[in-house]
């Protein structure tokens, strides 16, 4: 399985003949390309930075193939589209081409008590081979070997997210979520979380467009 780095959230992943797309959002200048080419795109919630409603619906209106999964408000807001358009949550399992694919996990991680958190799910695909959390530490009750892991925003914290990676286990971990902190401090959070700091377990940094192939469990 080949995975793409996106900015920001936004990865694609391949296998054989699938391709799909997972938090196309606002922030990632090439979404609406990455988008045309994949069969599905999952979405773990409704922020902008994962989700741009109107790249997503223009799609769907333009390709009557592609399906779309995501929580009830991102369904919500691109309508059923003649059953193009999944609700999924957590337990749900379902498959896109040959990649199997696991639903874990229900809330957006806590910004602030006068900030409601929505409806957010992770992502287990190919059986335990990668896992995508949104914007949440939900440790998948499953083995991971790649987990994709969020280093910046406005919910974010260091000590939880290593404590997220103790839990989690991966054999390997890719950043995301990085646009809100500098090169230094992308390069800084990779050494305090990474192989010589606080989990033990390398972080590859991968700039926008990187491919990498990633192995099933």
């Amino acid at each position: 399985m080949k995975l793409t780095k996106h900015a920001h959230a936004c990865v694609t992943v391949e296998k054989d003949d699938t391709r799909l797309v997972i938090d196309p959002g606002t922030f990632t200048p090439d979404a609406a390309a990455a988008v045309a080419r994949a069969q599905a795109v999952l979405i773990t919630h409704e922020h902008f930075d994962h989700f741009d409603e109107k790249l997503v619906a223009a799609a769907l209106a333009d390709r009557p193939e592609l399906q779309v999964y995501g929580t009830a408000a991102v369904a919500a807001a691109l309508g059923g589209q003649d059953n193009r358009v999944h609700t999924v949550a957590a337990g749900d399992t379902f498959t896109v081409g040959s990649i199997p694919v696991a639903v874990h996990g229900h809330r957006h991680a806590l910004i602030h008590a006068d900030i409601p958190c929505p409806d957010n799910v992770g992502y287990l695909l190919d059986e335990g081979a990668l896992y995508h959390p949104g914007d949440a530490y939900f440790a998948p009750d499953a083995p991971v070997r790649t987990l994709l892991l969020p280093t910046s925003g406005p919910w974010t914290k260091l000590g939880e997210a290593a404590d997220y990676v103790r839990a989690v286990k991966p054999e390997h971990i890719i950043q995301i979520h990085e646009l809100m902190l500098s090169e230094l401090g992308q390069h800084s959070v990779a050494n305090l979380l990474g192989e010589n700091g606080l989990t033990g377990t390398a972080i590859q940094r991968l700039a926008p467009g990187t491919a990498v192939q990633l192995q099933a469990r």
